[in-house]
């Protein structure tokens, strides 16, 4: 197994401290919560006992966001939970679970993989070329009055070169940007 395949192995000692055991320091719940976000597995063992502390973690996390405000979770999901654990359908929720958050994982790269295989994922969006040429527009007239020249035609006959690259590296730039944006 490759090292980031592996679990993240989360040491939590006597006076509750979590201990990061590959770079050798102490993590608080949300450097957990960022090293989940990234896409890392891990793995919470107690060191005195040896049990397994993930899931208890896990819930601790998702609750002390869900005290902040940071709603994912509505009351009636909530409450089904709770319900779940005190019935016969206890067996059914957790598969259910894992298989609707595959589903989700699945739908969302597969969402991605049609977005970049796009030419301009952008483009299909209402009024984007209209606002595209605006945004040309609007940066040419900038370009032709930097540097206290006039904004006619003869301030582009003035210096033909340099107006040239200064539009040169407003397209790249707005390249990047529009790159930037259809990766989101």
């Amino acid at each position: 197994m490759a090292e980031t395949e592996k679990p993240l192995l989360i040491k939590r000692y006597a006076s509750r401290r979590l201990y990061n055991t590959e770079t050798s320091d102490y993590v608080t719940l949300e450097d957990i919560a960022k090293f989940i976000r990234a896409g890392r597995e891990v793995q919470i063992i107690d060191l005195k006992s040896g049990d397994d502390l993930t899931r208890q973690y896990l819930l601790q996390i998702i609750a002390e966001h869900e005290s902040r405000g940071e709603s994912v979770l509505p009351i009636n999901v909530l409450t089904d939970l709770v319900r779940s654990y005190t019935t016969q359908a206890q067996s059914v929720v957790p598969q259910f679970l894992a298989m609707s958050f595959e589903m989700l994982r699945d739908g969302q790269s597969k969402m991605m993989e049609n977005w970049a295989s796009l030419p301009n994922p952008m483009a299909s969006v209402p009024g984007f070329e209209a606002m595209q040429r605006q945004q040309q527009a609007f940066l040419k007239s900038m370009m032709t009055g930097w540097g206290g020249k006039s904004s006619g035609p003869e301030a582009e006959a003035e210096t033909p070169g340099e107006s040239a690259d200064d539009l040169a590296q407003i397209k790249k730039q707005l390249a990047e940007l529009q790159a930037k944006l259809s990766k989101l």
